[in-house]
């Protein structure tokens, strides 16, 4: 077979042909083929950076300890200051029937507020389960005014949301401080009140203001 490089034809045949020859060059000198240099390391990665290790000596600090102590007036994560009530929502293995901190306007719009954020695509903005998630297919979570919540202790709302509910509502730790929990228990409370009250529990001014006595 003859080729003709000056044929528009012959080309894309010539240059399958060099690839090839090349490629097949390449490999057959790759093989085998040892090195001393140690490897390319395309990504350092902190793979290569200097450390000091636990209990290591170091002139970096006036101390000369690598370990640094706790920073004086911090907190660590793991740490949370309160009484085993406020923590866990328990006495012993008995959920506390009431919130352990003090009621008070902020604490209940703060719990408006990260109950807005984080419960209403379920729960629905009044706690009857009638949030987005819910009317589009979601499982449907107890509504909040169901006797059964409605008596609920306030440590089980909290540990609810600490731990999560098995198959259907999961941990919210990561995401609400041990106060912002209490905050939302708070807010809960709060609605259960106004969707499950009389009139004779509005306060007078209130009441007469909006017409209704």
């Amino acid at each position: 077979m003859r080729l003709d490089f000056n044929s528009s034809r012959s080309l894309p045949l010539y240059w399958g042909l060099f690839l090839t020859v090349a490629g097949a060059a390449l490999s057959a000198g790759c093989q085998g083929q040892k090195s001393s240099k140690p490897p390319v390391h395309l990504n350092l990665n902190m793979d290569f950076q200097s450390s000091l290790k636990s209990q290591e000596e170091t002139e970096l600090f006036a101390d000369g300890r690598a370990m640094r102590p706790q920073v004086a007036g911090t907190i660590p994560r793991s740490e949370v200051v309160g009484s085993e009530e406020f923590r866990t929502g328990k006495k012993g293995d008995t959920f506390v029937p009431d919130i352990p901190s003090q009621l008070s306007r902020e604490l209940v719009d703060r719990g408006q507020d990260r109950y807005a954020i984080y419960c209403t695509p379920c729960h629905g903005g009044a706690g009857y389960a009638d949030g987005l998630v819910t009317k589009r297919g979601g499982m449907k979570p107890p509504s909040f005014h169901e006797d059964r919540l409605v008596s609920m202790p306030a440590g089980q709302m909290f540990e609810a949301m600490s731990k999560g509910v098995r198959g259907n509502m999961p941990s919210y730790a990561n995401k609400l401080t041990v106060a912002d929990r209490w905050a939302v228990v708070s807010y809960v409370r709060a609605l259960q009140i106004s969707q499950n009250t009389g009139l004779e529990n509005v306060p007078e001014d209130i009441a007469r203001s909006k017409g209704w006595k």
